[in-house]
């Protein structure tokens, strides 16, 4: 992206647009199959599952378990918990596909279940059967789990001190 920081924008995300996003892919999603059951990819799938899987009155929920994350970077993606089967009927969910590394490993595993998303970028988009939105693939989103209330100086004031 030109620059040493992969991340130029960030994208906050408030409790309320999360359940609201939430709440739209499951309109998305709810005429799309019966599904088997709901499959959270760790850790950022947990909260969107735990709204998606009420609105859809999804009461079997399980986990892909995965770690690649460590602030800001994508490591290696580690696999701490599989999923049994080729994942057919089974409705997968996520946070975000950013560069679709863990989206790749985890397709690999279960192959035949249906994987939305809230959130995605565009090199992670092909990876994603159902999304909400998109963003730049130079966007850090700060999910409200991860963020606290502070002052945050106006982006023209933060741009020019870029120069």
């Amino acid at each position: 992206m030109g620059s040493d920081e992969p991340y130029i924008k960030t994208f906050p995300i408030s409790w309320d647009q999360l359940q609201r996003d939430c709440r739209a892919l499951s309109w998305r999603l709810i005429d799309l199959a019966k599904w088997k059951g709901i499959i959270a990819i760790t850790r950022g799938g947990l909260v969107p599952v735990a709204i998606i899987a009420r609105e859809l009155e999804i009461r079997l929920v399980d986990t892909f378990c995965v770690s690649s994350y460590d602030w800001q970077e994508q490591g290696d993606i580690k696999v701490l918990k599989d999923i049994e089967g080729d994942g057919e009927g089974w409705l997968l969910i996520d946070d975000l596909v950013d560069t679709g590394k863990t989206a790749k490993v985890v397709r690999a595993s279960l192959p035949k279940a249906h994987f939305a998303t809230v959130y995605v970028k565009p090199e992670g988009r092909r990876h994603v059967d159902t999304f909400v939105t998109e963003v730049s693939q130079d966007t850090w989103i700060l999910f409200p789990w991860d963020t606290e209330t502070q002052f945050v100086h106006p982006i023209i004031d933060r741009k020019d001190s870029d120069k």
